[in-house]
Parts: structure tokens; sequence; C-alpha cells
């Protein structure tokens, strides 16, 4: 759906964006990260055609934004940091007025205004001022006009800045629904949000994309071993010194007790050993149930620092 090959964005001597290359598949919620000023918001800008490219090509849905802008611009709906409300319009006016913007038919517009304000909820606001509505409805306002016109994209920039934890968990499931009919690049600093909702991410640095995959697999390819954490019904000692023992075991640590005559322990295992079968099995033979068992992957977030700040690029 989305092409983008050797991307380059210089200011004078600055590059903002330094050969970068990456595509969107149909149907994709990608998640797009970068520190700030790493060049992330210029590479959605000239997606949108907001801004040109020094070098480099951008094609969506096979349209190059460069020969071909109207037609791009028609597939793409955009929700920057900041949506453009004009505050003095209630709901309905300013989407009867983005639906002009956009050149829908008449006959087809009061529908497509409808179906919007019912996906996005706000169709109990539409006679309101918009300079009156919270913050959160403002938001879903700015998402209702990226939406109208079913676009096949949607880039959006800090989609729940400002949101309060309720609303961010009703915007994350609005992104997940949207992802079923729309290709969607998502673009925020609130990393388990883009760990929930996106089904690969791409992390932009100093210019460059340093990573590019799904979380998991991103966690794999950097760490130098993997990690399980367990609850154990049994005594501290005997259920350390069996996990201790398990070939591929690098170590068992015990973390003390949180539930009466349990013990938690991290177990750490050579890189790509899945030692999830013989923990089981040991533990069982010697009549200790696990009552826990989760793994201690990489979080996106150890992964961001790793490939912001180790400068440790991933393809």
């Amino acid at each position: 759906m989305i092409q983008v090959e050797n991307l380059t964005k210089k200011y004078g001597d600055h590059i903002a964006v330094d050969n970068a290359s990456f595509t969107v598949e149909k149907g994709e919620i990608l998640g797009f990260l970068g520190p700030n000023g790493a060049g992330k918001s210029t590479v959605m800008n000239i997606i949108t055609g907001y801004i040109s490219a020094t070098e480099g090509s951008v094609k969506v849905a096979g349209y190059d934004i460069l020969d071909e802008p109207e037609e791009v611009k028609r597939r793409i709906g955009y929700l920057p940091e900041f949506p453009p409300l004009y505050g003095d319009m209630t709901v309905i006016e300013y989407l009867d007025f983005v639906g002009d913007i956009k050149s829908l038919e008449k006959k087809d517009k009061k529908e497509n205004i409808q179906r919007v304000m019912d996906l996005v909820r706000i169709d109990n606001v539409k006679g309101r001022l918009i300079k009156n509505l919270s913050k959160g409805y403002r938001q879903r306002v700015g998402l209702a006009q990226a939406i109208l016109g079913a676009p096949d994209v949607l880039i959006l920039d800090e989609p729940t800045v400002g949101l309060d934890p309720k609303q961010i968990i009703e915007m994350r499931n609005l992104i997940k629904e949207l992802g079923k009919e729309h290709t969607v690049i998502l673009s925020s600093h609130i990393l388990p949000e883009v760990s929930a909702v996106c089904d690969r991410v791409i992390i932009i640095n100093k210019g460059r994309i340093v990573a590019s995959d799904t979380p998991t697999n991103l966690s794999r390819r950097i760490g130098d071993s993997s990690r399980l954490i367990l609850r154990v019904a049994g005594p501290e000692k005997q259920v350390v010194k069996i996990l201790g023992g398990i070939t591929g075991v690098k170590y068992a640590d015990s973390q003390g007790s949180r539930e009466p005559d349990t013990v938690d322990v991290v177990v750490e295992a050579d890189k790509d050993v899945d030692i999830r079968k013989p923990v089981f099995n040991r533990l069982s033979e010697a009549g200790y149930p696990i009552l826990m068992m989760k793994s201690m992957d990489l979080t996106l977030e150890d992964i961001f620092l790793h490939v912001t700040t180790e400068e440790g690029e991933v393809s």
C-alpha cells in the first residue's frame, strides 16, 4: 500500500531523513517511532505531500506523490498531533466543511458524516461548538475528519496525547477497529500503546531507520538470552536448585515470596533455548506445582533504548 524508497530530506547541511526505505502492507497497523528530532514527522509530512523530499520516492496505492499528488492525498487521512479544528464551528458544521474540502459527492456526504460520527462516538455532541468540547472529544473530531471519505491510509500522529486513561483505552480499541479496513501508520511516544495495537514497528534515529520488525522478533534478535519468571509452590532452596540444574539454564535467582508457601524465581537461559518444557517436567517430578510462568522478553521500551542510544541498527 505504501512504498518509501531511498527517501532523503535535507535542510541546508542538516540531513533530517537519510536514505530511508520501507513498505507498509494493506491492512497493516505500523508503529512509527523515534526520539524527538529523529525525522519521523518529516517522513510523515512527505508521505502526506505536505513537504517534498530532496531525494527518493513515495508511492501510495501505486501513485507517486510527486507525479500524482491529488490521487495520493485522496487516499490518505491524516490526524496531526494538534488536529486542525475550528473552535467556532459545531461538530456537524466542521465535518460538513471537511467533506466539501475532500470533494465528497453531495448525495453521499450526509451518510458518510453520520457513519464516521457513529464510528468515533461523537453523534451526541454534533451540535456543540468544538471549542466547548473536552480534549478527548476534540481528538475524536480530529479522527473523524481523517476517516471521512474512507481513505485507504490513515496516518495518526500522537492520537492519544492529552487523553485520560479511559480515553486512551477507547482510542486504542478504535484504532484496532480501524485497522480492519484501513492501513494505519501510528506515531506515539507511549510505547505500551504501540505494542498493544501495532503489527510491526519501525524505529528511526538521526534520520536513519535502525529497526523494522515485530516487537517479538526484535526482542529475540537484540536480546542475548531468554528469561522466565515463575511462581512455584515449593521451598525456595530446593526450587532454585532444581531450576539451576536444568540444561541450558544460565542461572536461577529467587525473588522472594509473594504468596504463602510459594517462591518467585527468575530463570535465564541461553538465547533461542526454550526451557519451558524441561522446567515444567522437573518441577512436576519434584511435586512443586507452577502457579505462574511468564516470559520476560525485552519490552518495546528496552528495544527503543537499545537502538536509539547504543546506535545498534537492526534491519
